[in-house]
Order: C-alpha cells, then structure tokens, then sequence
C-alpha cells in the first residue's frame, strides 16, 4: 500500500469509497446528519460509507444518479473529500449548506448562490497563488438560479467570503471577548466590497475545481442576518430541494451538449434542443 495515495483496501482512505463508487454529481453539505435529510429529495438512496465526519449516501433525484458526501467544518477536510470523489469519478460538486448574511434585507431563510468567494481560508492557499480567483462554475450557478425559480424559493446570487475561524475570523469576539485589528476590521470591509455572507467551505471546493477542470457550485441557507443580529434555523429544506432539482437540469444540460458535440453549455442550445 501507497502513502502516496492512502486507501483502506479498495477504499479511498478518507471517505471510503472505491474508483467509479460515487455519481458525477455530487452535493456536499458539512453536517454529516444533512445528508439523509437531502436524500429524502431523491427517487431512492443509501448510505454507501461514515468515517469520521464523511458520511456518503448514493442515490436517484429523477432517475439522475446522484452522490452526497458530508465535509465536516472548514476547508481542510472539504479539501480531502474534493480530492478523493474527484479520483472516484465526480466531476461536478456543490456546496449545500448554512451561511450567515451581512447585507441588509437578506431573510432568515432565504438562500444565497455564491458566483465567487473570497479566500479567507487557509487550505486553498496549500493548492493555488494568493491571487488565484475561487469561482464557481457559471453552468452550476445557471442551473441553481433556475432551480430556485422553478421551485419559488427566495433567493440571493453574488460573493462569498469563506474563513477558517466561525469567531474572530467572522468578526465575532474570541473567548473573554478577545479582538484584534483583523477581527474588528472584516465584518465592516466584506460588506462595503458588497460580499453578501459568510461560510467556511465554498473558496476551497472552488479552488481546486477551478485548478482540476472539475464543476463547482454553493448554495447555503441564511441561518443569522449580522448586519440586523438575527438568528434562525430555516431554509434547510429548502436549500436541499434547490440542489437536487439542479443537479436534474445539470444533467439535462449535460445531455444536449452531448448530443450537439458541445463542452460547454449556453442558453441557446435548448432553442436548438429538438432541431
């Protein structure tokens, strides 16, 4: 056995599936206990693999095979499973997950497509240049806006910031309300520059997708407002039938390219769809 490329058997070492185990699309929440609650939107499913914080389920949404694989918190572990599914054969990954707001007039409950997302995170930088941009893939965002249109669902599209710390690096004061310049200073910056949220996974899944030539998305549910100091868990339905019915118009898409001898979709192919 490698330590070049760790497995456990035939497994991948981390999140314990073997080469062409998984679909190609895959959605990726954080919390491991969202994953059965995102295949409740699929035509069948089951638990494929649970080690440590990756629990993968496969499935159907609408005959379309489909894979969800928790990442835990934070970009190291997303990392991991990103580079793992990616050699068992996924080639499109969307974030599914909760975030918090810091513009005005974004609802507890609402959902926030991320087109890009500031790196603020340090994994990303193990893999890429500072000024590398972390970008998700535009047939991903498409597919997640029509998605949210076609089930009515509220909806915020624009950048990310993803950290590592859920505390001083969001602006929240540390234990014994420690602070420092940084920590006093982000909130403020991130909201002039017009980012819309805060999570801590979106920049480093699309990093390495920009980097493999993979697809990549997020959508996440608005959990706390902190320009207005709100805080709610709502959304979580909402932002799972969201991804799935995309992943369904991803594979439509995915289909008239390949039936137009296209890499690349653009609206026009559907015009052209039947012809």
């Amino acid at each position: 056995m490698s330590a070049e490329e760790p497995m456990s058997g035939e497994e991948f070492y981390h999140v314990r599936v073997r080469r062409g185990g998984v679909a190609r699309y895959v959605l990726m929440p954080g919390d491991p206990d969202r994953v059965p609650k995102i295949a409740k939107h699929w035509d069948e499913g089951s638990e494929v693999s649970f080690h440590r914080e990756f629990r993968v389920w496969n499935g159907k949404v609408k005959g379309v095979p489909i894979t969800a694989c928790s990442t835990g918190i934070g970009a190291p572990s997303t990392a991991i499973a990103v580079e793992e599914l990616a050699r068992a054969g996924a080639d499109t990954f969307i974030r599914v997950g909760s975030t918090g707001a810091i513009q005005k007039g974004i609802r507890i409950g609402d959902l926030i497509i991320s087109v890009a997302a500031v790196r603020l995170e340090g994994t990303s930088y193990q893999y890429a240049v500072p000024g590398y941009p972390a970008f998700a893939s535009p047939e991903v965002v498409m597919a997640l806006i029509e998605a949210a249109e076609n089930l009515g669902v509220r909806y915020h599209v624009g950048v990310t910031a993803s950290t590592d710390s859920f505390y001083t690096g969001q602006g929240r004061a540390g234990f014994r309300g420690y602070e420092w310049s940084y920590s006093k200073q982000i909130l403020a910056d991130l909201k002039s520059m017009g980012v819309l949220n805060f999570e801590m996974e979106a920049s480093v899944i699309f990093t390495l997708a920009g980097i493999y030539g993979l697809r990549a998305g997020a959508v996440c549910a608005v959990f706390a407002n902190r320009e207005e100091n709100e805080f709610g868990v709502a959304g979580e339905n909402e932002v799972a039938a969201v991804a799935c019915e995309a992943v369904r118009i991803l594979s439509e898409w995915d289909e008239v390219k390949e039936q137009k001898g296209k890499k690349w979709f653009y609206p026009g192919l559907l015009l052209r769809k039947n012809s």
